[in-house]
């Protein structure tokens, strides 16, 4: 009775371990894709670790943004799906253009991407970039628009090659005064440069 217990033990252990390995077999290419760039994953954030962050909710985010311009020494380096001025002179935007001007005023190189798509379900988006383009329009100031055969949905500032500000807010009234947004602040020179990098990709 004891041999025929480990006999059937022993085929069902074998016939476990080829189930198993059939299945490993099958398993689609795409999952090795996966755990190969998990690893890679795990590696940039081994290699960028120790940087100072900070969440920016909702409200936080514009004053902050005005602060980090404000102090800028060289440069700010912007990304944005959308800049939409107002015709309030309190409007968000507004006040951000303004900002902005006086720091290329006081030496500041300012390059700005925004999105731009030959698609006309996107007029409205090319209209409202358009207009900010044609008020950023001055010295030291840059303006560059995506290519258009693809859409850039970024929301990205990077400063003086060391502060990166990276989230959900796009540049509207909406988006800084009244929505539910949330954004974060990475210091971190490395960061910014892979940032830098991933923006100059993005226009012509």
């Amino acid at each position: 009775m004891t041999h025929k217990i480990t006999g059937l033990f022993i085929k069902q252990s074998i016939i476990f371990i080829i189930a198993i390995s059939s299945l490993i077999l099958f398993i689609p290419n795409d999952s090795w894709a996966f755990t190969r760039e998990k690893n890679v994953i795990n590696q940039k954030f081994s290699n960028l670790c120790g940087c100072k962050a900070i969440l920016l909710e909702n409200r936080d985010y514009f004053p902050t943004l005005l602060k980090a311009i404000d102090e800028a020494q060289k440069e700010i380096i912007m990304s944005f799906f959308l800049f939409k001025i107002g015709k309030h002179p309190n409007n968000y935007p507004e006040i951000l253009i303004e900002h902005l001007k006086k720091a290329a005023k006081r030496g500041i190189r300012i390059q700005i991407v925004l999105e731009r798509s030959d698609e006309r379900l996107s007029d409205d988006i090319n209209h409202e970039n358009q207009q900010t383009a044609e008020r950023l329009k001055e010295k030291n100031i840059t303006i560059c628009f995506d290519f258009p055969k693809k859409t850039t949905h970024t929301k990205i500032i990077v400063i003086d090659g060391r502060y990166t500000i990276i989230g959900s807010h796009n540049l509207t009234h909406s988006a800084l005064k009244y929505n539910n947004e949330l954004s974060v602040m990475i210091d971190s020179k490395e960061i910014a440069e892979e940032t830098i990098r991933y923006i100059k990709s993005l226009h012509p």
